[in-house]
């Protein structure tokens, strides 16, 4: 399990650093977490911050797989770094879990790599056609995370 994508050097905004973000966000994270989302295709990704160690709060959206994992993209609206998150995943792999309407599930975050992660992109994609655009505006390869839940 490696996470290993290293940053790029063009693309869009890095997103989540105004006020206003993180406000909108904080309330996403609220909703999330005690409605879950109307379609079920987000979550809260629960990390533990790789400089700070506090817990940090992370509305993602999320595929769910047919073995009832959940893949979720590291994709920052194309922008040229990983997200934050992705960097405290790597971080503390042992210490994640996601959270929505009502449930909290500890699971253990894995990137996919070569052929396996080229498959879940098309799948991805298929699914959700913005994905593919960050990709195009990017020139880092967009890191897919499969979480699994812990026990499994």
């Amino acid at each position: 399990m490696s996470f290993d994508t290293r940053n790029g050097t063009r693309g869009a905004r890095q997103p989540g650093r105004s006020r206003l973000e993180r406000w909108g966000n904080q309330r996403m994270v609220e909703s999330i977490r005690r409605k879950g989302a109307r379609r079920g295709d987000k979550l809260v990704l629960v990390t533990i911050g790789k400089r700070t160690g506090i817990e940090r709060m992370t509305p993602v959206r999320c595929f769910l797989a047919d073995d009832g994992t959940r893949l979720i993209v590291a994709s920052a609206d194309g922008a040229p770094r990983n997200p934050s998150w992705y960097y405290n995943l790597a971080a503390h792999p042992d210490r994640v879990r996601i959270e929505f309407a009502g449930q909290r599930i500890d699971v253990t975050p894995e990137q996919l790599h070569g052929a396996e992660r080229e498959a879940a992109w098309r799948w991805i994609t298929a699914q959700a056609r913005g994905f593919a655009r960050y990709e195009r505006i990017t020139d880092r390869q967009i890191p897919v995370i499969r979480l699994t839940p812990t026990g499994r």
